[in-house]
């Protein structure tokens, strides 16, 4: 990509984990028309706080604006560009295949076993995957079952992420 082209970025934030934060902040991405992709929220160690991980598509300068227009809420305590930094990152999902047949529900456990998936409830014409990759990872299983099943059902968590100890990336 060149240097102000369009591309994925991460944000993590430490925010007060306190009423109406996750608005304000949704808030400013929504006034300045700037998209969210994802969006997780959940406490940390210290109940008092709250960790964000939020993925968006930008440009480099609308990337620089929306750091600085975080950077300044007074809820916000800290913010961190998980863009170019080697991070773990995860999201959960879950995929409801219906109307299966016996032979659906054998390419389900195959599809499951090649993707490190569980089924996590079976029933007579349904099976119920759940799935905890990087986003990418998900965005190609969504493809395959949408390319193979005829009625799936798809839920997923966002991703959320942590600076890796070692050097690997996502």
């Amino acid at each position: 990509m060149n240097g102000n082209g369009m591309k994925k970025r991460w944000l993590s934030l430490y925010v007060e984990n306190q009423d109406g934060v996750l608005s304000k902040i949704s808030g400013l991405f929504s006034g300045k028309s700037y998209n969210i992709d994802s969006l997780t929220v959940g406490t940390t160690e210290d109940p008092t706080i709250s960790r964000m991980t939020i993925a968006t598509v930008s440009d480099d300068e609308t990337f620089e604006q929306i750091k600085k227009q975080l950077n300044r809420l007074v809820e916000v305590i800290k913010v961190i560009d998980f863009t170019n930094i080697f991070v773990r990152m995860k999201e959960i999902m879950y995929i409801k295949v219906k109307k299966c047949t016996a032979e659906d529900k054998v390419e389900c456990f195959q599809i499951a076993e090649t993707f490190k998936a569980k089924v996590i409830d079976y029933g007579k014409d349904s099976l119920l995957l759940e799935f905890v990759q990087t986003a990418t990872k998900n965005d190609a299983v969504v493809k395959l079952m949408k390319d193979e099943f005829k009625m799936i059902e798809v839920v997923r968590g966002g991703s959320v992420g942590i600076e890796s100890i070692s050097m690997m990336e996502r």
